[in-house]
């Protein structure tokens, strides 16, 4: 049995890349559509357990909440004007900046059979 992974990450750059050149590939018919979702699926299950395992940055983040909303176990915040204070010290600063956060799930693999 499998649990279904978040698909955020897809509208990341580096999600939005792969889809771009999954998309070229099935135009070019050098791959298969099925062949292409399983790709995505795998990706959603890999980067969800880097981002678990191998990121361990932290920022402290303030600024004017403008809005939220919790939503099928997905909150958004909607931040004005925020500074993150990163680790070493550096300080970011932007004009808006929307959060996304999910209730976790522990990673799952895709079966051998479906591979």
């Amino acid at each position: 049995m499998t649990t279904t992974q978040y698909e955020l990450y897809r509208r990341s750059s580096l999600g939005t890349a792969l889809t771009d050149t999954l998309d070229e590939l099935i135009t070019e018919s050098h791959m298969d559509p099925q062949l292409a979702m399983k790709v995505l699926a795998q990706f959603d299950v890999t980067i969800a357990e880097a981002l678990h395992t191998k990121v361990r940055a932290k920022a402290i983040i303030k600024g004017h909440l403008r809005e939220y909303r919790f939503c099928d176990d997905v909150w958004t915040f909607v931040v004005d004007h925020p500074s993150f204070r990163l680790d070493g010290g550096e300080t970011i600063e932007a004009d808006r900046i929307k959060f996304v956060a999910c209730t976790a799930r522990a990673p799952a693999s895709i079966p051998a059979s479906s591979q």
